[in-house]
């Protein structure tokens, strides 16, 4: 049996960026994992694991879903790999999820927020999307106050017993 030896450093499945001020800015209600429509040096890019979520949002533009704003810089290894490297991307979803998604977008004021890039088992490039509420200031404040309670909490207990 022959096995595939995989490139120093390229990232065959996992996670490739995170948004983790997403989760600190949003309470995320629910998540639903995306296709992306990307091209080759895109994706070589992405397997080099540089890519960058923190400004990025996804959006409806005629009847179909976009990451916009996401930062996929170019890939550095061949001449004619030349794109746009924050270029709306298609997000690939089901008809019925599109228009719960937009839906809920426009009536309850939810937005989308992309939480993280990540290749799955097969090697596909995925985005996982969170149905995220803002929160202000003082929710803020109450989350990090509630994390690290539960932080010093588990560490109380973890001397104790």
């Amino acid at each position: 049996m022959a096995e595939t030896k995989a490139k120093k450093g390229l990232i065959s499945h996992g996670i490739v960026s995170q948004n983790r001020k997403a989760r600190y800015d949003y309470t995320i209600k629910d998540t639903v994992e995306a296709g992306l429509v990307l091209k080759g040096p895109e994706v070589k890019s992405l397997r080099h694991g540089r890519a960058t979520l923190s400004e990025a949002w996804a959006g409806e533009r005629e009847g179909e879903l976009f990451l916009f704003n996401a930062y996929i810089p170019e890939y550095q290894g061949g001449v004619l790999s030349r794109f746009e490297p924050r270029a709306p991307r298609k997000l690939l979803l089901k008809r019925k999820q599109i228009r719960s998604l937009v839906g809920a977008v426009a009536r309850q004021g939810i937005s989308l927020v992309p939480l993280q890039i990540h290749f799955n088992d097969r090697g596909v490039a995925k985005v996982l999307l969170g149905l995220g509420e803002g929160r202000k200031k003082q929710d803020k404040r109450a989350a990090v106050a509630a994390r690290d309670w539960q932080r010093d909490k588990a560490r109380l207990m973890s001397t104790r017993g």
